[in-house]
């Protein structure tokens, strides 16, 4: 598929390709696919047209893409933090295990990281940063009773990143990494008795059938970043750019919004409770965040999660997370 900036008369539409986040989820289907097939051109008054695929079915590996967007063959993207952070470890700072543990911790944390995602961008990539999504909170669910973080021991767990990996196996269970398809399955026939993920999405997949409990704090949420090749965007015309940014505030806010309703909405759908309008209800006990998790996350932080992200990453993310985010969360990354 061919991804380079259509070009035209000088009255035709300004004609844009784009391409957008994770196929089948609410982020996509619900926000992304219709911002740009319907509202941006309405704003226009048909002066931009534009084509969107998700990048899972774009024939693009998600690892590549910042690196084609540097190269102009994908003008306008949007990039998983936790898949590019495999080459660019500094991007996925906002988005470690145990560093936000509730919807109120991840908006302070991205704000405050946002404007060093802008540089390195367009320093190591040529792009201009023009939004950030998040998907709902990924939660702890588990077939079996458990009161909290230090309860764990022992338990096969799956995972989808190395940094949940090494937080899991510092509370002495057994990470296993699983692709999202097959969790349902492995829960199932007992190659794991816990599964990190999304609150709605593993109510979609049917969790609440075969998990018991699931825990109230949210390890990672998923973050991605949306952005244009700046050679592309400087060629738009200056009413275009502040049309596209203005747009895409309105749109950022709402994918947040949703991403906070979704996350309480998959609670309550496993959980069975009233509060469920898009799920199905389960009958999952949602085990509460205590005082004891709050300081095991923060044990963890410090002495799991930040060293490793560390090792992986370098001198300059110490100083980046030490400059933008520390004097907040109170947590100082030490030199590998």
């Amino acid at each position: 598929m061919a991804w380079s900036q259509a070009a035209g008369p000088a009255d035709a539409p300004l004609r844009l390709k784009i391409v957008g986040g994770l196929a089948d989820v609410s982020q996509y289907l619900r926000y992304e696919e219709p911002f740009w097939r319907r509202r941006l051109p309405e704003a226009s008054g048909g002066r931009i047209q534009a084509e969107i695929a998700p990048f899972d079915r774009s024939g693009i590996r998600a690892q590549e893409m910042l690196a084609l967007m540097r190269l102009g063959v994908v003008p306008f993207g949007t990039a998983l933090l936790a898949i590019v952070s495999t080459e660019e470890p500094e991007f996925n700072a906002v988005d470690l295990p145990t560093v936000n543990p509730d919807m109120t911790a991840l908006r302070r944390t991205v704000e405050l990281y946002r404007p060093h995602l802008e540089e390195l961008l367009a320093e190591r990539y040529d792009v201009e940063l023009l939004a950030v999504y998040t998907y709902p909170a990924q939660v702890l669910f588990c077939r079996s009773a458990f009161s909290g973080l230090s309860d764990l021991a022992g338990r096969r767990i799956r995972t989808s990143s190395v940094g949940q990996s090494e937080m899991f196996a510092a509370l002495g269970a057994t990470p296993v990494v699983i692709p999202f398809g097959e969790t349902l399955a492995a829960l199932r026939s007992g190659v794991v008795e816990c599964a990190v993920t999304g609150t709605l999405s593993a109510n979609a997949i049917g969790l609440h059938e075969v998990t018991s409990h699931m825990h109230g704090m949210a390890i990672t949420w998923g973050l991605s970043i949306f952005g244009a090749n700046r050679a592309a965007w400087n060629a738009l015309p200056d009413w275009a750019r502040t049309l596209i940014r203005t747009e895409l505030a309105g749109l950022e806010r709402e994918i947040w919004d949703a991403a906070e309703i979704e996350t309480g909405e998959g609670f309550a759908c496993n959980a069975g409770q009233a509060a469920c309008t898009n799920g199905r209800r389960g009958n999952v006990a949602i085990v509460p965040v205590t005082e004891a998790d709050q300081a095991r996350r923060l044990r963890l932080l410090t002495e799991t999660v930040l060293p490793g992200w560390v090792r992986r990453c370098g001198e300059a993310c110490v100083n980046a997370w030490n400059t933008r985010l520390a004097p907040a969360l109170g947590v100082t990354a030490q030199p590998d």
